[in-house]
């Protein structure tokens, strides 16, 4: 299987398949009006199995927790870049969880949460240890965040987030079945993009009352105590160590596919315990469980519903589409005003409803909800009307299809 190639064999087959793959797409894709959709696609699945699963960071099939399975958890990305600084993997702003991926790449808000508590000054994590205060990783994670979003904005959403993936397949499903999509007021998508800050907030505050004890000397709640009556080695119950993860959908997802392929041990992950929120099992909650029942029943109605209220979306548009971050990004949606008729094509073709590119009358119109998959720019029917920019330079732009 190819978890148990070699480094040095694995690399280059990856290698080559994304350059034949991406040149195979380009040169021969029919339709002009899907032939960015399609590299999309192809990126996104490309990333998943050689990032998000753990399959090119081994050493493979050699796991360093046996219950685990064979996701490989024992060279640290992170640790090979930064010392014992951030030792839990790389961060980026996709919706990668941290259980089960082998450590590579690690989701933001498990970080922002793990790093207030349990691990704020306790040197031991899960399976790793720590040389640096809580406050030290934060600003490691905040800082990457920042450089991160400069860089690609919410393309991370676009084109690399294993859930965006997910949810663009189950849209694909909806087609086949010759389902019509629905689409929410403006009013209505307008509300559910504030959720997505109001989400943020709330479970950074329950993060800083769980870890009260190290940061403020006083326990708020009984059990947060490492080692102390009631606590555990990681302070109160593990499974309520990060509230948000205790909804994502991803968490869930990603352990049960990775179960169901064999690069996890299902046994572990569906040890039952019954908690204060519901049954919950190594990886997932009776919560999340439900929570992504329901993103995949919206999902064959709604494009990209999860993306709309996402609090990783929402931090990656935090630092690139707002003031003062949205100066000095470097990738833009660019609109020409005078190029543009106003026919409401692109508006339409949006998957998160972005309505910037339409409503504004020109120049930088990269809304918050905008993930740059681009759609708005192939099917756009005038030539130069939208275009992607970075650093000022066009990446790609509408053409003339009329």
């Amino acid at each position: 299987m190819v978890w148990e190639l070699p480094v040095n064999i694995v690399l280059p087959i990856y290698f080559l398949a994304a350059i034949a793959g991406t040149t195979l797409i380009a040169k021969f894709s029919r339709n002009k009006t899907c032939r960015i959709s399609n590299l999309r696609l192809y990126i996104q699945i490309f990333a998943v199995i050689a990032i998000f699963m753990g399959l090119i960071i081994g050493p493979f099939g050699q796991p360093r927790w046996a219950p685990l399975g064979i996701s490989p958890r024992d060279r640290l990305l992170g640790a090979d870049l930064l010392g014992n600084q951030l030792p839990d993997g790389i961060t980026l702003p996709v919706l990668a969880c941290y259980y089960p991926n082998g450590r590579t790449v690690t989701c933001p808000a498990w970080q922002l949460q793990a790093y207030i508590f349990p691990f704020w000054n306790y040197p031991r994590g899960y399976e790793v240890t720590y040389s640096t205060l809580g406050i030290e990783k934060i600003g490691i994670v905040i800082g990457s965040l920042i450089v991160a979003s400069l860089l690609f904005g919410r393309a991370f959403c676009g084109w690399l987030c294993p859930f965006g993936l997910f949810q663009d397949t189950l849209s694909r499903l909806r087609r086949t079945l010759k389902w019509k999509h629905r689409s929410f007021s403006d009013e209505t998508n307008k509300k559910l993009g504030q959720t997505r800050y109001i989400i943020i907030a709330t479970f950074l505050i329950l993060s800083v009352i769980f870890g009260s004890y190290y940061i403020f000397g006083t326990e708020l709640i009984p059990g947060t105590i490492a080692g102390g009556p009631g606590g555990t080695e990681a302070g109160i119950v593990s499974s309520i160590n990060e509230p948000y993860c205790l909804i994502c959908p991803m968490r869930p997802l990603c352990s049960l596919i990775e179960a169901g392929i064999g690069s996890m041990n299902f046994s572990y992950i569906s040890q039952i315990v019954y908690g204060p929120l519901g049954i919950i099992g190594g990886y997932y909650s009776s919560i999340s469980l439900t929570v992504l029942i329901i993103v995949i029943i919206l999902s064959l109605a709604y494009r990209r519903i999860w993306c709309r209220i996402c609090a990783v979306g929402a931090l990656t548009a935090l630092f690139s589409t707002t003031w003062p971050f949205k100066k000095i990004a470097l990738t833009k949606l660019q609109k020409d005003e005078q190029k543009c008729t106003k026919c409401g094509i692109c508006k339409r073709a949006c998957p998160t409803q972005a309505t910037d590119m339409y409503t504004k009358k020109g120049g930088d119109v990269t809304d918050s909800k905008c993930i740059l998959c681009t759609r708005c720019i192939e099917i756009c029917p005038h030539k130069n009307a939208l275009k992607i920019t970075f650093a000022g330079k066009t990446i790609t732009s509408s053409k003339e299809t009329q």
